[in-house]
This record gives structure tokens, sequence and C-alpha cells, in this order.
């Protein structure tokens, strides 16, 4: 079974996608809006938009006739949680390798 954070980041593997959230970021704006920029036809940004969606990272609202998207910013808190976790291993190679490149330099005057 997929997971949430599997539907995340599968969203987010593709630049596509990146760049609509981008968008969405700016402001919610319709299936045409989003379509513009990318030279592809509606059909498939609303492809696009059904696989954020499922990964819970839009969501879409009514007003009158259009659909306007939206992001849901806290759709990423999953995914960024995973990617946190990961900052002491990182913090602790730079310390690691600040120190290594201390003793190449030797003592300082």
């Amino acid at each position: 079974m997929e997971s949430q954070l599997d539907r995340q980041f599968a969203a987010l593997a593709d630049p596509t996608r990146r760049a609509i959230l981008a968008r969405l970021a700016k402001g919610e704006a319709t299936v045409g809006e989003l379509a513009r920029p990318f030279g592809i036809s509606q059909p498939a940004i609303s492809r696009h938009l059904k696989v954020l969606e499922a990964a819970g990272l839009i969501e879409g609202t009514r007003a009158a006739q259009a659909r306007p998207r939206r992001l849901k910013a806290e759709g990423l808190a999953e995914a960024r949680a995973w990617i946190d976790g990961f900052a002491d291993y990182w913090r602790d190679n730079f310390d690691r390798l600040d120190a290594l490149l201390g003793q190449m330099e030797g003592p300082k005057p």
C-alpha cells in the first residue's frame, strides 16, 4: 500500500508539478491559468492536479463555474518532517569535515 509520504515524493518528483506548486504558492489559480505557461493541454494539467490533490499538496475550491486550486501548505508537513530527520546527520558530517579541515590547516597564528 502506498503511503501519503510516497504520494508526496512521487508528486514532487515531476518538474511540472513542482512548478505548479510554486505558482500556487503565489495564490490560487484556475486550470487554464496553470496550463498557460507550460504549453500543454488542460487535460494534461488536470492529471497533474489530480496527483497533487491525491498527495494532499493542493485543494480545489468552488468559485462560480471555475474550480481554482490553491496550495495546501500543511500537505508538505510529512515530507518536511522526513527530510528534517536527516538534519542531525548532515550537521554531524559538516562538523567532522570542519574539524578535519582545521587539523589540516594546522595551528592558527
